[in-house]
């Protein structure tokens, strides 16, 4: 995937870029980012959820 940097000079400046990046990505670009982003938050070997049937919540410490 090739990354793409854009600076932008305010908010509403930077959201319709990323909702135009949104837009012209395929779908396969779409589900290798979001893949690749499940992989560095949650790890490669992670089980999926609904095949393990528990559902852990873990609330913030104070």
């Amino acid at each position: 995937m090739k990354r793409i940097c854009n600076k932008a000079t305010s908010h509403s400046e930077a959201l319709e870029w990323d909702i135009e990046q949104n837009f012209t990505m395929s779908v396969e670009e779409r589900q290798k980012a979001s893949k690749i982003l499940k992989i560095r938050v949650y790890g490669k070997n992670t089980p999926d959820i609904r095949e393990s049937g528990v559902v852990k919540v873990i609330k913030p410490k104070k």
